[in-house]
């Protein structure tokens, strides 16, 4: 039995990420990611049973990366301002750091994935994130919502600004670059809309 090599399943990660994101979960095979990686077919199945165990395997290390990044020096203690601040930058850092994985989790999140994907993951952000809507709650900081109406409200305009940003332009066409200004005035308007 062949052995696992770490650099080559490093490189079918990121080559799946780089297919799944150009042509989407319905254009992806086994086959396809075995040419485009330059190894045959027999070589991947080494590494993966199938292709739902390669993307599951994938989906699920990237989602405990972009958990470990989105919580990583955030104490759910923090004013409600500071909390969300943090988490915006955390938020942020990442999309800038791995802007395929973005890319990537959408794709996830708009397929027969998306349950198995979330649920393997969010553990621990889950509690962090309770506890932190919990305690901005009982101070009286923010009223109380649906989990949904919180992240639309919180976090959608950050992830609308990323896309916007990666695609280069906004709506109708006209060029976009997000800067700082941008990003913390948006972030300032976020901040009055759910604050008591």
């Amino acid at each position: 039995m062949r052995t696992r090599n770490a650099d080559k399943e490093q490189l079918v990660k990121q080559t799946a990420i780089d297919m799944i994101v150009k042509s989407g979960l319905e254009g992806f095979s086994m086959n396809k990611l075995a040419k485009a990686c330059k190894i045959s077919v027999a070589t991947l199945y080494i590494y993966y049973k199938d292709r739902d165990d390669l993307i599951l395997n994938i989906a699920m290390e990237s989602g405990k990366l972009m958990s470990d990044a989105v919580i990583k020096n955030f104490d759910p203690e923090l004013p409600f301002e500071d909390g969300l601040r943090q988490q915006w930058k955390n938020r942020y850092k990442f999309m800038v750091e791995h802007p395929k994985l973005n890319l990537f989790f959408e794709q996830l999140r708009s397929s027969s994935y998306q349950e198995e994907f979330l649920s393997g993951f969010l553990q621990e952000f889950k509690i962090v994130m309770s506890r932190f809507m919990q305690n901005v709650m009982e101070r009286g900081e923010v009223a109380e919502m649906a989990f949904e109406t919180y992240w639309s409200i919180a976090f959608s305009p950050l992830y609308s600004l990323a896309r916007f940003d990666n695609e280069g332009k906004s709506m109708g066409g006209k060029p976009f670059k997000l800067t700082d200004d941008v990003l913390w005035n948006t972030f300032d308007l976020v901040v009055k809309a759910l604050k008591k």
